[in-house]
């Protein structure tokens, strides 16, 4: 009963040492830089730091631009307060007035009559039947 235990003990030691030694090759390929999920952990790792240095410098940029556009903004609000004033002192300035007319001149003569009446009445189709 003994030897049947101790083959049986060898056999489970030699399956478990084949176990590990199988595992370990997998473990190995799997964390190859190259082929493996290691390279594609690299890689990605890669990308995130470019994609984290490529978002600073767009935050940067829009920060910028931000300040840019508030800037102008306080500029037209600004000019458009000038404006505004400008246009409500216009109202206080008089209207132009017009040059004036030359002196009349005496009525010596009686004026000439028009040839054509003042005024001139126009019937319609309506109004003739």
């Amino acid at each position: 009963m003994e030897l049947i235990a101790d083959v049986l003990l060898a056999a489970g030691a030699l399956g478990a040492g084949l176990y590990c030694l199988v595992l370990g090759r997998r473990l190995n390929r799997f964390n190859d830089l190259e082929n493996g999920v290691g390279g594609a952990v690299a890689v990605l790792s890669a990308q995130v730091d470019d994609l984290t240095k490529t978002l600073s410098a767009a935050q940067t940029t829009a920060a910028t631009s931000a300040q840019t556009l508030t800037d102008l903004t306080q500029r037209a609000e600004n000019m458009s307060r000038k404006l505004e004033l400008q246009m409500a002192s216009l109202h206080d300035v008089p209207d132009v007035e017009p040059a004036p007319s030359p002196a009349p001149q005496p009525m010596a003569t009686a004026p000439q009559p028009a040839s054509e009446p003042m005024f001139v009445r126009h019937r319609t189709a309506e109004t003739h039947q």
